[in-house]
């Protein structure tokens, strides 16, 4: 893609308006160091120098949005606790549109802690309470999604596997939304049935999982490996998708598509310190891409060049359309 099509991309892109629903969470980050391990276990002590908190999960995706259009819309649910209060005002501040939340007292917020020493994660600690969403929260999130869909251009699903994204609403959504972009993000653990979305990203562990197809070893290239095309092509004709994107890490990207061969593109990493949330910003970018008219192979462009910056950075992170337009030019 020349230079002059990405910003043509870009500039459509800046207008556009889009939903993200999904499983929210907090991501907060510990950093430290190590100097030595505890007398109690052996465990290292790790001295904290700062701490940093970020919208995680679903609210991550729409974080990476945000750097390209000025309209992201956040539908999922909070608890009413301190942690909910501070991704409530980590959204506002991030400017996405938090109209779309819905707070429960029976459900506490997703935090996620991740304690970091020496660029290294030493641990992670997820506090959740998985509760399947009552008969009650359903229609107040299907009645604040058809709310906003009016408003929107595009839809992005962002199923974590906590629970939020029920089949009924999901149904409804699509029921209302067929003239827009719809794409999605799911868990394999989640047997959601998704019918004649233009993308569906799964990683290749998961698409391996969704096809009931036991995992192997990648091959290179990709285009080689005879699993991973089984796994593209069932998934594709099972979810009768438009598109399939299934990310291969340090092997970059592969798209499916209806009645044309896969288009591999292979990783634009130039270093990798964190692979966390390199999957936001792939379904994020693809579905940008869609939505201000690029052509499947140029929104996976798109997708790839943004995970390979984002793995570049620690924690959860996001591109800029600065860092985009530099990375296409760094491998023009």
């Amino acid at each position: 893609m020349d230079s002059t099509r990405l910003q043509h991309i870009l500039a459509q892109a800046a207008q556009k308006k889009i939903l993200v629903l999904g499983d929210l969470m907090l991501d907060e980050f510990v950093w430290g160091n190590v100097m030595r391990i505890s007398p109690e276990a052996p465990v290292p002590i790790v001295e904290i120098q700062r701490e940093s908190s970020y919208p995680g999960g679903a609210a991550n995706v729409a974080r990476n949005l945000r750097q390209f259009c000025n309209e992201v819309h956040v539908l999922g649910r909070i608890g009413c606790d301190h942690a909910g209060e501070k991704l409530t005002a980590l959204m506002d501040e991030e400017g996405l549109q938090t109209d779309g939340l819905i707070a429960m007292e029976e459900t506490p917020t997703i935090v996620k802690t991740r304690i970091i020493a020496q660029h290294q994660q030493v641990v992670r600690v997820d506090r959740e309470k998985k509760i399947a969403p009552t008969p009650a929260l359903l229609q107040v999130a299907i009645e604040r999604a058809a709310q906003l869909l009016p408003r929107v251009d595009a839809i992005l699903f962002e199923d974590y596997g906590k629970g939020f994204l029920q089949q009924e609403l999901v149904n409804a959504i699509l029921k209302q939304a067929s003239d827009k972009v719809i794409t999605c993000d799911p868990h394999p653990q989640r047997p959601l049935a998704w019918h004649g979305l233009d993308v569906i990203k799964p990683n290749r562990t998961e698409a391996f999982a969704a096809a009931g197809i036991p995992w192997t070893a990648p091959i290179n290239p990709p285009l080689q490996d005879e699993a991973l095309l089984d796994v593209g092509k069932k998934l594709l004709q099972r979810w009768d998708a438009k598109a399939l994107l299934i990310t291969l890490g340090e092997q970059g990207m592969m798209l499916f598509q209806q009645g044309k061969e896969p288009y591999h593109t292979p990783t634009r990493a130039q270093e990798i310190f964190d692979v966390s949330g390199a999957g936001d910003t792939a379904i994020a970018l693809y579905t940008l891409g869609l939505v201000a008219g690029a052509r499947p192979q140029e929104a996976a462009e798109l997708a790839n060049h943004g995970s390979g910056i984002v793995v570049g950075k620690l924690g959860t992170a996001t591109c800029s359309p600065e860092e985009l337009i530099a990375s296409f030019k760094l491998h023009s």
